[in-house]
């Protein structure tokens, strides 16, 4: 994957921080209010899926496995800074193919953060050694930690053409079993299939009726339906003049509540970003510690307009 985005369609935009191809102000925005810090726990899974933003496989270790020391040293800087943040996220690759996961994710639990675990559900997670840790860990805590649990498509198809055959009825497996322990779940759906919203969402609420998922197909928070993110579409850049014309604030931008800490290969320390959907684009690296990340997000980059500010899309519940 390219440092910055291949131009194609957008070639001209996107370049400078400042102001956009056609010399207007580029809309800024402010970490206003944090509310959720991001951790990805390394790049490796342990499947390869179709158009996975990330790149995430068996051999991708551009992000290699964060350990529960750097988690605890970032949560105290949480502490430090005074920041607001009431969610901790985990993402990857494959959360739990790291294997410190378990005390990893019981960290920000012991502080009494609300946990989100982006999982595919599938056998990284099935192990033996794992589900052990997770029972014990959905006996201590309950609803404060919720598995997100990647759906592409309510139908088996969809889903297999997206992330290889037998990955749905893998991942209905690892369900069925979240949903005995009595785990909190949701799912991240795609929006990429030629259906409405509402077609979309009672297919899934059906899919949960079959299965007796405890999870609101009609909320957007527990169903999270992401738009297609490529970066060779065309999409118009967002000036300051944008906020007043679209009726939107730059409040409800994801970077204006979030940052993203990741571990590089190589790299000696994590560092922060300024965006989960961003990870190998050195615009969007702020520095190594949560007060570097402070400062303010120029929007420069196709998924801040199409994915953020048009589809009004966010990786937190």
């Amino acid at each position: 994957m390219k440092d910055a985005a291949d131009p194609g369609a957008n070639a001209g935009k996107f370049n400078d921080p400042e102001v956009t191809a056609d010399g207007s102000a580029r809309a800024r925005v402010a970490l206003t209010a944090p509310q959720t810090l991001w951790f990805n726990t390394g790049t490796l899974c342990n499947i390869e899926c179709l158009n996975c933003y990330i790149e995430s496989s068996p051999d991708n270790d551009r992000l290699v496995y964060i350990t529960t020391a750097e988690v605890e040293d970032y949560l105290d800087q949480v502490d430090a800074r005074g920041w607001g943040v009431t969610e901790i996220g985990f993402t990857g690759g494959e959360p739990f193919m790291n294997p410190d996961i378990i005390e990893i994710v019981r960290a920000p639990l012991k502080r009494g953060y609300d946990v989100l675990v982006l999982t595919n559900a599938m056998r990284p997670m099935m192990r033996k050694r794992v589900k052990a840790g997770l029972q014990e860990l959905v006996t201590a805590y309950g609803d404060k930690l919720t598995l997100r649990v990647s759906v592409d498509h309510w139908d088996e198809a969809n889903h297999d053409a997206e992330r290889g055959k037998g990955a749905f009825a893998r991942t209905l497996e690892g369900m069925q079993w979240l949903r005995d322990i009595g785990a909190r779940m949701a799912v991240a759906g795609r929006t990429v299939w030629g259906e409405t919203e509402e077609e979309s969402r009672a297919s899934y609420a059906a899919l949960y009726a079959r299965h007796n998922f405890k999870i609101d197909a009609q909320d957007p928070g527990m169903t999270v339906l992401f738009p297609e993110m490529d970066e060779a579409a065309e999409v118009p850049e967002i000036t300051t003049a944008c906020w007043s014309i679209l009726g939107k604030s730059p409040e409800s931008v994801m970077c204006a509540s979030s940052r993203m800490v990741v571990k590089r290969k190589g790299a000696d320390t994590p560092a922060v970003l300024a965006c989960t959907l961003l990870p190998y684009d050195s615009r969007f690296e702020m520095g190594t510690t949560l007060e570097e990340a402070e400062r303010d997000v120029a929007l420069n980059h196709p998924h801040c307009a199409k994915f953020c500010v048009l589809g009004g899309a966010s990786c937190s519940g």
